[in-house]
């Protein structure tokens, strides 16, 4: 069968049961563990017969559960990331190279790829915990906000840019954060030009970190590594002198290993 050759064309193709299926799971995050019915119409747009159907079928298939009056996810629905995850090389390469960096330095240290307006962690060490929410694969936070995020959107052509600023929302995390789109434009170019971006407290209160890219064989950003800690610990300074050598080498490292395992799929959003 051919390919859709327009945009008209791929919406006859749409699923869109598979396409609200999908919402409903989605409604479920760190914010909304257990939902009702009522809660899971609201936040799909669905009328509560419609999110019945939905969530019976996945309470069928083992991706839901409920006690009559509240539906959670089951661990089952990790299998849909993990076959994603799984078919990448990145993580499992990027992995060890982490693990000898956080040793080195005693900080957190995480790989992320770029996925619409956020930054989606598939790899990561935690030294300690400095964060109000729990960091892990698949964690996913706003890249305007990101020292990894600004490493990543500085890799983007600029017509990819360019919709990024149109599209993205530049909510403001704290009282550090870049919430303009010409704001962030300028800080892109100087992460672009330097090869590493520094956000300090953007994302929240107390944390900073430092990101480098990590490029394909091409010299295309694929990815982005970066060290994290709190301010109560380590300067500005400290972060650029002690920490940054010591990062771009990892990501040196993690980009001859890929360089290795290429032409399999190292992800991006």
């Amino acid at each position: 069968m051919d390919e859709p050759d327009s945009d008209t064309e791929r919406g006859t193709h749409r699923v869109q049961s598979l396409e609200r299926g999908l919402a409903v799971i989605k409604a479920f995050n760190s914010g909304a563990a257990e939902l009702t019915l009522s809660d899971v119409a609201r936040s799909t747009g669905m009328t509560r017969a419609a999110a019945r159907r939905f969530l019976l079928t996945l309470e069928g298939l083992g991706y839901v559960r409920t006690d009559g009056k509240y539906f959670s996810l089951t661990a089952r629905v990790l299998e849909l990331g993990y076959s994603f995850l799984s078919s990448m090389s990145l993580p499992e390469v990027a992995q060890p190279h982490l693990e000898r960096l956080s040793a080195e330095v005693h900080e957190s240290s995480s790989v992320s790829i770029l996925d619409g307006t956020d930054v989606v962690y598939v790899a990561r060490v935690a030294v300690s915990r400095i964060m109000a929410v729990t960091i892990n694969v698949g964690t996913r936070f706003s890249a305007h906000a990101t020292s990894m995020g600004h490493v990543l959107l500085a890799g983007l052509d600029e017509e990819a840019l360019r919709s990024y600023l149109d599209e993205a929302r530049l909510d403001r995390l704290t009282s550090r954060t870049i919430t303009t789109p010409d704001e962030l434009a300028t800080e892109l170019r100087a992460v672009r030009e330097q090869g590493w971006a520094l956000v300090d407290q953007e994302l929240e209160e107390g944390l900073r970190s430092i990101a480098v890219p990590i490029r394909d064989r091409g010299g295309e950003v694929v990815a982005a590594a970066n060290i994290s800690s709190h301010a109560s610990r380590t300067t500005l300074e400290s972060m650029c002198t002690d920490v940054l050598p010591r990062l771009r080498e990892c990501a040196t490292r993690i980009e001859a290993d890929l360089a290795v395992t290429a032409p399999r799929r190292v992800g991006r959003g």
